[in-house]
């Protein structure tokens, strides 16, 4: 019988991909000349804990780069090996195969062997470097060895090169006992026989090395409590009755896995324990195969978890405390589509609330008392149930930050620079799927800023500057948005080099442009600076890329800049995308809805005002400021109550740093809407986003506020609508 163990596999998956992120940041913020004996720890736990696991279920690849990893920083966090810059370079790549290695078994990715031969190869130099230097102790300070016997010294690798040691153990609980005995037992075979004084020794055969098995016991027990000897290795026939003994023990007891009349084991396979999972355990291929076959027709794509309660992480291979008995847990696993389930039928329950929100409106109140105010408390729960909802998919910015310190520290080691990179506001929280559609853009941003903004260290010395740029990455709210700025304190952009590259590429440009206009040309496509193509940049592809994902997010992105002082990219999105606050507009017979997050005043203006401009349409004066007044009928050429701006209404837009005036009959109202994909149901159409429905049944559509203002540069007698 086998055990279908899928789960654990999942369980163990998530878990290194959390202990291998947390390695990457302990290494990119280690002190190489003075490194802190705790981080150094923790490096040593996460890799003791992938290794662990990873040979529990028989992923042996990983086992064997682990092993090598875990030994190296067992010595460097023992001071028999100073930590070095080429350390830390090994130790991060040594984090990526492995990272190679979990996406492989996880979801059948391709490994490049190649890499993972080299990694194992530069991690072993390193040891064997350090081998050649002076001579190093042959065991942890604090442990007792002695020659278990004398005659058997020297000749304990036998057979198959394995190792007897005896662990006598100081008077503990049997719990403590049966726990080393677990921990050791991944190193071997273990035997554990009671001594005097009511005291246990731990009898474990292994390949692992004398260090190795110090190292385990001392997570269980401090190691100046253990004598540990080393005993002879097992004759042949020694061997064979032990073997025979246990075979008999497991085939009786089937380790409360088994039942009595399970088949024989089948014959060998070539297979190795670690391959078949110690056999309690079905290997990963046949786990892959049996859900490959079991899954229905139509692909289905992979199940996500996230976690409900976004609960502070704790640090890497930290040991938790034990758990009450009968204590719960604080958190739950649920997949993605059960919590977008969720979200659609609380969208729906909005527009069932508004639905009824509007039928009683047109009740008699004194009549109708007791039932208004049950539809203004379901109003009010409604509400609550949607925020806490919609909270369920919000996760803090760290899940995109923290991907960037790698990033940074390849890239500027690549081009030569000093970076010192900054984060600030990582427990910011943004919708999930924002936070995915995010990285790609921020990416961008990041390498843009290293390569272009921040100077060679020589040139920042010339300018009175320190040799090591600083990058900042930070998350904010403000109000219905989060704003994200990427800022670096380097050269800043070169408005006479962006003029003279925009009129190369028959951009209209004139020297009249305001910074904020010129700095917004680098988002036209194929436009670009570099002087030279490298592979980090130059080619002009990408930033008009990163304009348009983040306008299709419902976002903005700003630029700040001086020259020699520094750029701030500053980008604005909304919380979330699933439901969001309005200002319906009637314009004719059709009801709009514009996002709240763009609309800053609404007013009636006065005939004097209002001024025409010959070939560019009219423009409106709002306190000294003219603005373009852009006709909402005009735009999706609809037949209006008012052709007079005097006699509607202008609410005031302002994105992207532009402002203009929308010209529309009049305000119905504001109201929480649920976003509905029009271009999934219908078609694309310029000028709208999305769609929602209203109180009484009805489709209204909902403004692209940044199309609109775009729109102000053409005629006005010009249409978007197609």
């Amino acid at each position: 019988m086998t055990i279908d163990i899928s789960q654990f596999f999942q369980v163990f998956f998530d878990e290194a991909e959390e202990l291998l992120a947390e390695m990457e940041r302990l290494l990119l913020a280690v002190d190489i000349d003075a490194p802190d004996a705790e981080d150094l720890n923790a490096i040593f736990r996460s890799a003791h804990s992938i290794k662990g696991g990873a040979s529990t279920f028989g992923l042996a690849d990983m086992t064997d780069v682990t092993h090598i990893l875990e030994s190296l920083l067992d010595r460097i966090r023992k001071g028999e090996m100073a930590l070095t810059a080429e350390h830390v370079d090994a130790f991060l790549a040594a984090k990526d195969i492995l990272k190679m290695q979990l996406d492989g078994h996880r979801n059948g990715a391709h490994v490049d062997q190649d890499a993972v031969a080299d990694v194992r190869m530069m991690l072993q130099e390193l040891s064997q470097a350090a081998d050649g230097g002076a001579a190093l102790p042959a065991a942890a300070p604090h442990a007792v060895v002695a020659s278990f016997a004398k005659q058997g010294a020297g000749k304990a690798a036998v057979g198959e090169g394995a190792r007897r040691f005896r662990i006598e153990l100081p008077k503990v609980e049997q719990r403590d006992v049966n726990a080393l005995a677990d921990e050791v037992g991944l190193m071997g075979r273990v035997k554990v026989a009671p001594i005097e004084g009511g005291r246990s020794a731990i009898i474990v055969t292994t390949h692992e090395s004398l260090e190795d098995i110090i190292a385990i016991c001392s997570f269980v027990l401090d190691p100046d409590d253990l004598k540990i000897f080393e005993a002879p290795a097992l004759t042949p026939e020694q061997r064979a009755i032990e073997d025979a003994a246990r075979a008999k023990v497991e085939s009786d007891q089937g380790y409360g896995f088994f039942d009595d009349d399970d088949e024989p084991a089948a014959a060998d396979d070539g297979m190795s324990d670690d391959e078949r999972g110690y056999g309690f355990f079905q290997p990963i291929e046949q786990i892959r195969a049996a859900a490959a076959a079991a899954r229905p027709a139509e692909k289905a794509a992979p199940v996500a978890s996230q976690d409900i309660e976004a609960a502070e992480k704790k640090a890497a291979g930290k040991k938790d405390p034990a758990p009450p008995q009968g204590a719960e847990s604080s958190s739950i696993r649920v997949s993605i589509e059960k919590v977008d389930q969720l979200i659609n039928l609380i969208g729906e329950l909005v527009i069932t609330q508004a639905m009824i929100e509007q039928r009683s409106d047109a009740l008699d109140p004194m009549v109708h008392e007791r039932l208004l105010s049950s539809v203004s408390q379901l109003t009010r729960n409604t509400r609550d149930l949607q925020e806490a909802v919609m909270s369920i998919r919000m996760m803090p910015m760290d899940f995109v930050f923290s991907r960037f310190p790698r990033m940074v520290r390849d890239l500027a080691g690549k081009l030569g620079k000093k970076v010192d990179f900054i984060t600030n506001g990582a427990a910011t929280e943004l919708d999930k799927g924002l936070i995915e559609r995010i990285v790609d853009p921020l990416t961008h941003l990041v390498r843009n800023s290293i390569d272009h903004g921040i100077e060679m260290p020589e040139v920042r010395r010339a300018a009175g500057k320190t040799d090591a740029g600083r990058l900042f990455l930070s998350a904010s709210h403000q109000g219905g948005n989060i704003v994200i700025e990427v800022a670096d304190d380097g050269a800043g952009l070169n408005r006479e080099r962006i003029l003279a590259k925009a009129a190369q590429n028959g951009l209209a440009v004139s020297d009249a442009m305001s910074d904020a206009e010129v700095w917004q040309l680098i988002f036209a496509p194929g436009f670009s600076t570099a002087e030279t193509v490298t592979d980090v940049s130059g080619r002009g592809v990408g930033m008009d890329v990163v304009k348009r994902n983040i306008a299709a997010m419902g976002g903005s992105v700003e630029i700040r800049s001086a020259k020699g002082f520094g750029t701030t990219m500053s980008i604005s999105l909304p919380l979330t995308l699933a439901i969001l606050d309005g200002m319906s507009i009637r314009c004719g017979e059709e009801i709009y809805i514009l996002p709240l997050g763009f609309v800053v005043e609404s007013l009636q203006p006065s005939a004097e005002d209002i001024r025409d401009i010959a070939g560019r349409g009219r423009v409106l004066k709002v306190r000294g400021e003219y603005l373009p007044l852009v006709p909402l009928y005009q735009m999706f050429d609809i037949a209006p109550r008012f052709t007079d701006p005097c006699e509607g209404i202008v609410v005031i837009l302002e994105s992207d740093g532009r402002k203009s005036a929308l010209f529309v009959d009049e305000l119905v109202g504001q109201q929480q809407v649920v976003v509905k994909n029009l271009e999934s149901n219908y078609r694309k159409v310029t000028g709208i986003s999305g769609a929602t429905i209203l109180g009484d049944g009805g489709v209204s559509l909902i403004l692209d506020v940044s199309a609109l203002i775009r729109s102000s540069r053409q005629l006005a007698g010009d249409t978007i609508f197609s």
